[in-house]
């Protein structure tokens, strides 16, 4: 079937992409691997490249777009070459739309211009250890000094994807206590330097998959946080938080669906080179029905990931609608990557093959922005049920 989802301009992205990519990122990606993150001066290239700004005004150096289709083909060529591109889903995923819609004019002037180059890359900080998903449980707190100039941030965060390279960090705290009404009253959100005294990093965590993106423990002890640095009104912070679960939703549902489409492609190279019993595993029937079983749930999960990209455009996508997405393209990437290393055989299993890794790196679409158990909870609440 065809597809309408992008036009020239697009394609031409694409074309660009996929160079940069060969270019810069494959030659080099095992050695990303691994030192267990992509080298701070890559963002540098990708600020030149222009990926950063495609979604910022032009008036701060950014392309002026509004459109998340340039998203989706940087999420199908990463995911095509095997390849992450680091920790830098998260500058532009998560942090940039919160700057977008919670800075002032002033405080756009000071971030968006180094957000664009990469000077300044750019974490969001919201998980605690022991608190998981219970945002409203957050216990970090930024307390406003007595003159009135500063706040004094305490407290830890983990999970945070970018933490290590980061050297802005919208950070969640408490600037009030939780109401008996509601838990989530008092939240506030900062962008914080990551050069701040009293600020540093902990473990950087090792994870199962996406090993080249850095994902870090963060502590705050005593930080200065300068009253210029909060982010939207004070004690709102939980209800901001909400607005861009949808785009986020999205993010993971079009890059799992890229992961499965490229599982397909890997699957069925391999079998085509590999000789078993004397010819190509691909000759087995097992393997043709396995491959096109395979297809047919990718090419499912390409029409909900492009239905949901016109949606989220057009300004359209349901907090539900996201989370069907999530779940449905997250699902099939789970069991077509996992049939298609099985079609590798045992060198599926090795981590010099891109299917292992894709393997690995897939396996936290399921769990982060929402598990799929939580999906569930929210397309239930919309049926009524």
């Amino acid at each position: 079937m065809r597809r309408t989802v992008f036009n020239e301009d697009h394609e031409a992205f694409r074309e660009t992409l996929r160079a940069f990519i060969e270019a810069e990122v494959v030659p080099v990606y095992d050695e990303w691997f691994a030192a267990g993150q992509a080298p701070r001066e890559f963002y540098y290239k990708l600020g030149e490249l222009g990926i950063f700004g495609i979604n910022v005004p032009e008036e701060f150096g950014g392309a002026g777009l509004d459109s998340h289709k340039f998203e989706a083909v940087l999420y199908e060529e990463t995911a095509r070459a095997g390849v992450q591109f680091g920790g830098s889903g998260v500058h532009v995923l998560l942090a940039l739309p919160y700057i977008k819609m919670l800075a002032t004019d002033e405080q756009k002037k000071r971030y968006l211009p180094k957000f664009v180059s990469g000077e300044e890359m750019w974490a969001i900080a919201m998980t605690e250890p022991g608190t998981g998903s219970d945002l409203a449980g957050m216990k970090s707190t930024a307390k406003l000094s007595e003159d009135g100039t500063h706040y004094v941030l305490n407290g830890a965060k983990t999970f945070i994807t970018g933490g290590v390279h980061a050297d802005k960090v919208i950070v969640c705290a408490r600037t009030a206590a939780p109401t008996a009404e509601d838990r989530r009253h008092g939240i506030s959100l900062f962008a914080v330097d990551t050069k701040s005294e009293g600020y540093s990093i902990g473990r950087k965590l090792d994870k199962l998959g996406l090993r080249t993106s850095d994902t870090a423990e963060l502590a705050f002890v005593d930080v200065k946080v300068p009253v210029e640095d909060l982010l939207g009104e004070e004690n709102k912070g939980f209800s901001y938080l909400g607005h861009n679960l949808a785009s986020e939703r999205w993010g993971i549902a079009f890059g799992a669906y890229a992961q499965a489409k490229a599982a397909v492609r890997f699957a069925k190279q391999y079998v085509q080179e590999r000789t078993v019993f004397g010819k190509p595993v691909a000759h087995f029937q097992n393997t043709k029905f396995e491959l096109a079983a395979c297809q047919a749930e990718v090419d499912a999960a390409e029409a909900v990931a492009d239905r949901a990209t016109e949606a989220l455009d057009a300004g359209e996508l349901t907090p539900a609608e996201a989370a069907s997405a999530k779940l449905f393209c997250t699902e099939v990437a789970h069991r077509v990557i996992d049939r298609c290393l099985q079609l590798h055989g045992g060198y599926g299993y090795m981590n010099e093959y891109p299917i292992a890794r894709l393997y690995a790196d897939n396996r936290v679409n399921r769990i982060y922005g929402g598990t799929s158990e939580i999906m569930k909870t929210i397309i239930a609440k919309d049926m009524g049920l």
